[in-house]
């Protein structure tokens, strides 16, 4: 088994704890108590952990929460729409949240900016 690298998140599967790549990550959703993540390879699992938690573990500059029920890798980001909703380099498009819109908007003109 490999360690956990700052780059990697260690996750409790089926198959035991695995390192799961932040850079393969695509976006995460919340289902109730459990999260589903989907991978850049189009590949899915869900685990036993809430949102908060991979919010928290996460690298805060390469993930945002532009929802309750949604947490996204910001190089996922195709377009933001006028709408209130992003679309997402898959051609999904997810809500934001009222709330969550004005920093949604600073987290993406920093992130074209650098």
């Amino acid at each position: 088994m490999k360690m956990n690298t700052p780059n990697t998140v260690l996750l409790t599967t089926a198959n035991g704890k695995e390192p799961i790549a932040q850079q393969n990550i695509f976006r995460i959703e919340a289902i109730s108590n459990y999260s589903k993540i989907f991978f850049t390879n189009g590949k899915t699992l869900v685990v036993a952990k809430v949102l908060q938690w991979f919010e928290n573990s996460l690298t805060a500059n390469e993930f945002v929460r532009i929802h309750r029920s949604h947490l996204i890798n910001i190089y996922s980001i195709e377009k933001y729409c006028s709408s209130n909703s992003i679309l997402l380099t898959d051609k999904s498009y997810l809500p934001i949240a009222r709330r969550k819109k004005i920093m949604v908007k600073k987290i993406l003109e920093n992130s074209l900016a650098g």
